[in-house]
């Protein structure tokens, strides 16, 4: 079999060119559940000869949706695309009234849940979708098991199956995938085989090799994100174990079972890890915190290449036998080659810090619309990873700008167009360009990303303000958790900024000052003095029309749940300036800046 050009010969690709015992593994209640490439197979043919019993059809839209990456999605998915039908991926984070929506805007006939609350949940908005003929569910429920469908295509007709395959064209509508959107109605987003395929075949040159027969990787991002999808593609494609995380929970006892070659991450996660990485050392204490502090600002210099110098590689060798290597072996990432980070920009230091400890970083860029990746760092190739960029694009995609330096791609990974919206298509698909939305500059041929179009604003005296620039740019206080830029409008930019609570708990500690409540904290004008102090400082790159004058420090973070950030974790703005406009109105009454 040549490359892969639909996306469920990819399983079929691994039986016939290497079979593997052990081709992915997941883990519920501390039990392990295996499939090597055979029965993978086998299973995702016995669910698509049970879905033609059912009587599922070329065109057909069924759902897709669980709580936790699983086996069972992935056998469901492959046997879903293999007879023709369309899979729609929902993300469990969503409301009943989003499950609703997409539900009947997709006229999906059956669905597939992980456990009990998403069956619940889908159940609770049944009465208003007339087209959805059953919910089938992996996890024991009051309903049905996914099992039944299985049962049904135990005995199928294989030649059957086989004329099936054939009829589907590379071209086909593969998928649907609702953007959760930061504004609006989600838009269903329409990918075909080859907008994926051509995407994990094309982006295989940017992957790690590991040492020895086995690649393992580790998956905890919802698989219903495009990002982590593909990913599943190139995997099997490469021939890579993939472990599931049972949770976000259990992810350090994943990472010690699995001990990865790779993972992908959001820039929130490794967020975490660092500030984690951080307050461990600060707790130490005495010589050891100031071996740690001197390491840290070792790895906060680091530049791809061996740029820095012999010195700074001996500095680094030190550093390492003394700090990173305890690092690597805490956090199970001792065989790590890469972490591919996407979905929002990552901070210059992370980037730094995380590749001088040898837990390699590889920043892209993509969207759904391009199923998903633009461009990608990588250090598997010389000269291929700077800092601050998202990468060189990959084999078959062009970038271009627009006139307004916005982001064009055009490639096979572009989509279809978006679902029943011919109109929302016209106006971002032009002359096979697609129109990102993101504002951007290639230098050296490495894109990178400034800010969002419809995102900068004007302050009353005309100057443009590019708030994911200035966003990011705080972030790396180890004291600012979150924070959104507010200012349309008014004389200056103001941030609201959600602390950073565990390290403000441990500054406390070590300035004895008697930590009471949140609340209470950022009403202190100690701590919010030391928290600007950071501010301050990180502003002096930027104009002084951009500089942050004001903030408002919240008690309480922005979350999936309270309707202010995506499931992809980016900022809904518009929600968030609604639920505040009250404070932001009285800081900007009360600023005579």
């Amino acid at each position: 079999m040549d490359k892969p050009t639909r996306l469920f010969e990819f399983p079929l690709f691994q039986l016939r060119q290497a079979p593997m015992e052990v081709m992915m593994t997941s883990r519920y209640m501390g039990e392990w559940k295996t499939y090597s490439t055979a029965e993978f197979v086998a299973n995702m043919n016995a669910l698509s000869h049970g879905l033609l019993a059912l009587g599922v059809e070329p065109g057909d839209k069924i759902a897709l949706i669980s709580h936790n990456n699983r086996c069972e999605w992935n056998i469901c998915d492959h046997g879903i695309l293999q007879i023709g039908a369309i899979d729609v991926p929902i993300y469990p984070t969503m409301t009943p009234k989003d499950y609703e929506y997409i539900l009947g805007h997709s006229e999906a006939k059956y669905c597939f849940v992980s456990n009990q609350e998403i069956y619940d949940k889908v159940s609770s908005v049944r009465e208003s979708l007339p087209q959805l003929k059953e919910v089938y569910s992996f996890e024991p429920t009051t309903g049905k098991s996914w099992q039944e469908v299985l049962k049904m295509g135990a005995s199928g007709d294989e030649s059957i199956l086989e004329q099936t395959r054939e009829k589907i064209d590379q071209d086909d509508l593969a998928t649907l995938i609702y953007t959760s959107g930061t504004t609006g109605l989600p838009k269903g987003v329409m990918l075909s085989h080859r907008n994926i395929a051509s995407n994990a075949v094309d982006s295989t040159e940017r992957l790690p090799q590991a040492e020895g027969s086995t690649f393992r990787v580790l998956s905890f991002l919802p698989v219903c994100h495009i990002f982590e999808r593909m990913l599943h593609y190139l995997y099997m494609y490469n021939g890579a174990t993939i472990y599931f995380a049972e949770s976000l929970e259990t992810i350090k006892e994943d990472l010690q079972i699995s001990q990865p070659h790779m993972f992908t991450a959001v820039p929130r996660l490794l967020e975490k890890f660092y500030d984690g990485i951080v307050a461990n050392g600060q707790k130490a204490g005495g010589l050891k915190t100031v071996i740690f502090n001197w390491a840290v600002d070792v790895a906060l210099q680091w530049e791809p290449g061996n740029a820095n110098g012999a010195i700074y590689k001996m500095k680094l060798g030190i550093a390492d036998k003394l700090v990173y290597s305890k690092i690597r072996a805490a956090l199970a990432l001792t065989e790590i080659k890469a972490v591919a980070s996407g979905s929002a920009a990552l901070q210059a230091r992370l980037a730094r810090f995380f590749n001088a400890i040898q837990v390699p970083v590889y920043e892209g860029y993509g969207l759904t619309e391009t199923s998903p990746v633009i461009s990608v760092n990588t250090l598997s190739t010389p000269n291929m990873l700077r800092i601050g960029s998202v990468g060189k694009p990959i084999k078959n995609v062009e970038v271009s700008f627009a006139a307004d330096g916005e982001i064009l791609c055009k490639g096979p990974n572009v989509m279809m167009g978006y679902y029943k919206n011919p109109e929302t298509t016209a106006e971002v698909l032009k002359d096979g360009w697609f129109h990102t939305g993101d504002i951007g500059v290639m230098e050296d041929g490495f894109l990178r990303i400034t800010d969002r179009k419809k995102e900068i604003f004007k302050t009353s005296g005309g100057k443009y303000i590019a708030p994911q620039a200035l966003e990011n740019a705080l972030k790396a206080s180890l004291f600012i958790e979150q924070c959104m830029i507010v200012g349309e409008g008014q004389k200056h930019p103001s941030a609201l900024v959600v602390p950073a609570f565990d390290a403000l708990k441990e500054w406390c500690r070590r300035h004895e000052i008697a930590y009471t409540t949140d609340e209470e904290m950022i009403a202190d004008k100690r701590v919010t003095d030391r928290i600007w102090k950071d501010i301050n400082s990180l502003m002096e790159s930027f104009g002084h029309w951009e500089r942050v004058k004001k903030c408002i420090f919240l008690s309480k973070p922005f979350t999936i749940d309270g309707g202010e950030l995506t499931p992809t974790l980016k900022l809904k703005r518009k929600p968030i300036l609604a639920k505040y406009q009250k404070q932001v109105d009285d800081l900007y009454a009360s600023s005579h800046d």
